[in-house]
C-alpha cells in the first residue's frame, strides 16, 4: 500500500527487511526509486499506481545492491537510472549472469529477476534525475557502495538516504575498495548533512520513515557508531545487542562481521578484537 509522506511523495514498504520504495509524482507520471522487493509487492505497487491513474515515466536505483536494482514488467518500460558508478558496478556484478548473482547473494524466492540491474548510468557530473517532475538532487558518495546516491527533493522537503540513516541498520561499510571506509562514510554523512539541512522527512532504504528531527538524530547515531569503530571502542548503539528491535537481532552479527573484516584489513584499532564467529557479509548486501 502506498502511503503519502509529503507533497507529491509516497512510500511503499516491503516485507523484506522493511525496504522502502519511493514514488514521486510529476507532470506526466511518476518516478519510482528502488522498486522492490517480492513480485506480489511490485504487482501491488503497479495496481496502486493504476488506481491513482499514474504511469511510471522514470526509475532510479540508489546503489548497486540487488534489492535496489529490481523492477517488474507491470511497471512499464521507462528508463531506469543510476549514477555512472552504480550502473558500472551493476553491469560488472551481473556479467556472470543473473542466476549466479542470485545464488551467491541468496536472493529469496518470489523476487522477479528478469529485469534485475537494467539501469542507465547518468553522466558523472549529473546533479539531478532527468525527468518531468519535482527536482530530485543527486548527492553521490561512496559510503556504503560504489556510486551510492542520496536524493533530496527540496520542493517536498524529503531526503531519500538509500542504505544509510536507518533506525534499525547500523552503518554497513563498503570494504571492497576504499582505502579508508570509515573516513569515507564519515565524509558522506557530512555531505548529506550539508545538502539536506532543510529536509523535513527522511526515508531510509530499510527502516522507518522519520521526521526532520530524526535526520539529525540518525546522523549523530551513525557518526558515534563509526567513531567507536575507528577509535577501538565498543559502540553504545541501540541497534546492536539486546536493545535491537525484534526481528533485527542479526544486525549484531553484521557488527561483529565488520569488526572481523576491519581487523583483517588492518583498518581498526587493536582494541577491536575478533570474537570468534566466522560471519559472512549479510546476504542482503551482496
Amino acid at each position: 500500500m502506498l502511503t503519502r509522506i509529503a507533497e507529491a511523495v509516497l512510500v511503499h514498504e516491503s516485507g523484506f527487511c522493511q525496504s522502502n520504495t519511493v514514488v514521486v509524482q510529476g507532470a506526466a507520471g511518476v518516478l519510482v526509486i528502488d522498486a522492490g522487493v517480492f513480485e506480489g509487492e511490485l504487482l501491488c505497487l503497479a495496481d496502486d499506481l493504476s488506481e491513482l491513474d499514474q504511469v511510471v515515466v522514470a526509475g532510479f536505483s540508489t546503489h548497486p545492491h540487488w534489492d535496489h536494482l529490481l523492477w517488474h514488467s507491470a511497471l512499464g518500460t521507462a528508463t531506469r537510472y543510476g549514477t555512472a558508478g552504480c550502473a558500472a558496478t551493476a553491469e560488472d556484478r551481473l556479467s556472470g549472469g543473473v542466476q549466479a548473482v542470485a545464488q551467491a547473494a541468496g536472493i529469496p524466492e518470489h523476487v522477479p529477476l528478469e529485469l534485475l540491474g537494467n539501469i542507465t548510468g547518468l553522466p558523472a557530473d549529473a546533479m539531478q534525475i532527468p525527468w518531468d517532475g519535482p527536482e530530485v538532487r543527486i548527492i553521490e558518495h561512496r559510503a556504503h557502495a560504489p556510486g551510492h546516491a542520496a536524493l533530496v527533493i527540496d520542493e517536498s522537503g524529503v531526503l531519500i538516504a538509500g542504505d544509510m540513516l536507518s533506525d534499525v541498520l547500523i552503518p554497513m561499510l563498503d570494504l571492497t575498495g576504499p582505502a579508508d571506509p570509515i573516513g569515507g562514510y564519515l565524509t558522506a554523512l557530512s555531505l548529506i548533512e550539508a545538502e539536506a539541512r532543510d529536509a523535513l522527512v527522511i526515508v531510509p532504504g530499510h527502516g522507518s520513515v522519520g521526521g526532520g528531527e530524526q535526520i539529525r538524530a540518525r546522523i549523530d547515531r551513525d557518526r558515534a557508531y563509526l567513531r567507536a569503530l575507528r577509535d577501538g571502542q565498543e559502540p553504545a548503539d541501540p541497534r546492536v545487542g539486546p536493545s535491537a528491535q525484534p526481528g533485527w537481532e542479526w544486525v549484531s552479527d553484521v557488527h561483529r562481521g565488520q569488526l572481523h573484516r576491519l581487523a583483517q584489513h588492518g583498518l581498526a584499532s587493536r582494541g577491536l578484537a575478533w570474537r570468534g564467529l566466522d560471519l559472512a557479509w549479510p546476504r542482503l548486501e551482496r
